[in-house]
């Protein structure tokens, strides 16, 4: 795992904010992930969309999300951090709708 200071990372409001898509795979069974869970409910604004997806909306890269969340997970495990596009469909999401649509124009 790797440990790093994320509290330099954290921005001003008026930095211009995207919303990412992040994607995991846990492979170890039995492992309590829930410090991985707080970090993505950390960000200020976030959605769980299925089981393993999440988006949330933040100043960050995309590399700075995945090595801050690669500390809460097994060095095994997958995850993908992708800059959300402004077009998207879906059904049967977790997080509301209107959290989706307002969120995917950042």
């Amino acid at each position: 795992m790797r440990s790093c200071n994320y509290k330099n990372l954290i921005a001003p409001l008026s930095m211009e904010q995207h919303c990412y898509l992040i994607a995991y795979d846990l492979c170890k069974p039995g492992r309590d992930y829930s410090a991985l869970y707080r970090a993505l409910k950390s960000f200020p604004r976030w959605g769980k969309l299925t089981e393993s997806t999440w988006a949330v909306v933040s100043p960050w890269t995309a590399v700075q999300i995945r090595d801050y969340l690669m500390q809460f997970m097994d060095a095994n495990d997958r995850l993908v951090v992708i800059l959300s596009g402004r077009v998207a469909a879906w059904t049967k999401l977790l997080a509301s709708n209107d959290w989706l649509r307002n969120s995917l124009a950042k």
